[in-house]
């Protein structure tokens, strides 16, 4: 099994089994290993009610997750539907004794998210060279990573006039299903080009993956830190030999999200001495985001990760816990990686997994905070937990910003 890839210490939930005893044991009983929801070394003892309260909540809410998947996929067809149906044409079909539904792999479909906000286009006043131009990029690939593959194809070429290299559904070896999303593309340079990689997140009808953002089981990976199971099962974690250095991918085998886009950008990067890429992804897809360059590291890509120009996650979920985040930033200083986290205030999701001080999962790096009111905050954690610096950043419409610093303490 996966957990043997990375030693001894392990705790994986398992909301498909066990029943209302287990709960009530999952709760009340410390002895963690003796629980039908829970797989973890023998003897795993958790004494702190709190810390067993939390998963215990983690359980039922993935349970009850799971057990909506279908309604929740069915209203979701349904909604998306209704949002692409021209009104006037439905009901002049309709006198026509016509029931015509919108295709959804058609070049107009949009889904959930591109229904509420519709802009493709890149803003012509961030070119090429400016510094606001990767995340101006990186947000834009976030957004349409949830559309279908002929709707990005055509953003991607028409629209922002790049190369659009193709739209991927990858196989979750523990989910036994294409679940994980990503597209590439290139932006091509005279001197040099630029290839990203974009996650889809989390679509807001999908109970599993909102199940893999709530779930709170772990892996303990030698010299690194604990790292979130559900993202690294939608990353491509094997079941049997957990992070092998690679796997047997071909025509008739099923397509794994790290080992595919792992080999397309060598062939790419190999190319074009030159050439840089960027990871990038909203919710689900930004912590897939993070983890992709982690599994680099982890199997000594080096000369790939002097090739990461930088990781731009938005609304990204925690990822892995307080040692994890040292070792991400000692790779991204390392390879001169940058890393921009940003969150909105009302997001839900990057306070996922739960955090407090009987958890695990920690945030780590620079963050840039946006409240309801266009007010960031960009908030660089110093060596002192409590210090960091705040950059007020104010701004006066949809394409122009002013910034001024402060300094301040505040309780990260």
């Amino acid at each position: 099994m996966a957990s043997e890839e990375f030693g001894d210490d392990f705790m994986v939930l398992k909301p498909h089994e066990g029943g209302s005893y287990d709960l009530f044991k999952l709760l009340f009983s410390r002895k963690t290993d003796e629980n039908s929801f829970t797989e973890c070394p023998t003897g795993t003892h958790i004494n702190e009610f709190r810390r067993r309260r939390l998963i215990f909540v983690s359980v039922v809410v993935q349970k009850m997750l799971l057990s909506m998947t279908k309604p929740m996929a069915w209203i979701g067809v349904l909604f998306e539907m209704w949002l692409n149906c021209n009104l006037s044409v439905l009901l002049l079909n309709l006198t026509k004794g016509k029931l015509v539904m919108p295709d959804s792999t058609s070049v107009t479909f949009r889904s959930t998210i591109g229904n509420i906000d519709k802009r493709v286009e890149l803003d012509k006043n961030i070119q090429y060279g400016d510094s606001r131009y990767y995340g101006a990029l990186s947000i834009m690939a976030s957004k349409i990573s949830y559309e279908n593959e002929a709707f990005i194809k055509n953003t991607v070429t028409n629209e922002w006039k790049m190369e659009f290299l193709g739209s991927y559904s990858f196989w979750n070896d523990f989910q036994e299903q294409d679940s994980t999303r990503a597209f590439m593309f290139r932006d091509k340079r005279a001197d040099s080009e630029l290839i990203m990689i974009a996650f889809r997140g989390t679509p807001p009808f999908d109970a599993e993956a909102w199940s893999t953002d709530i779930d709170m089981s772990w892996y303990e990976v030698p010299n690194v830190g604990r790292v979130h199971g559900g993202f690294m099962k939608a990353l491509g974690l094997q079941k049997v030999q957990g992070w092998p250095k690679g796997i047997e991918q071909g025509e008739n085998k099923r397509q794994v999200a790290y080992y595919m886009l792992r080999e397309k950008l060598r062939e790419m990067l190999k190319m074009n001495e030159n050439a840089k890429f960027i990871v990038t992804g909203h919710s689900l897809g930004g912590a897939l985001a993070v983890l992709f360059p982690f599994v680099l590291a982890y199997h000594e890509e080096s000369w790939m990760l002097d090739k990461l120009e930088g990781v731009y996650t938005f609304g990204q979920p925690r990822v892995g816990d307080e040692r994890f985040g040292e070792y991400m930033k000692q790779q991204f200083s390392v390879h001169t990686v940058q890393y921009v986290r940003s969150v909105y205030s009302n997001d839900m999701v990057p306070r996922l997994p739960y955090d407090d001080s009987v958890q695990l999962f920690k945030h780590f790096g620079s963050c840039l905070y946006y409240n309801s009111l266009y007010e960031g905050e960009v908030s660089l954690i110093s060596l002192f937990a409590s210090a960091h610096l705040s950059i007020k950043i104010l701004f006066l419409d949809r394409r122009s910003f002013s910034v001024f610093s402060t300094t301040h303490i505040r309780n990260l």
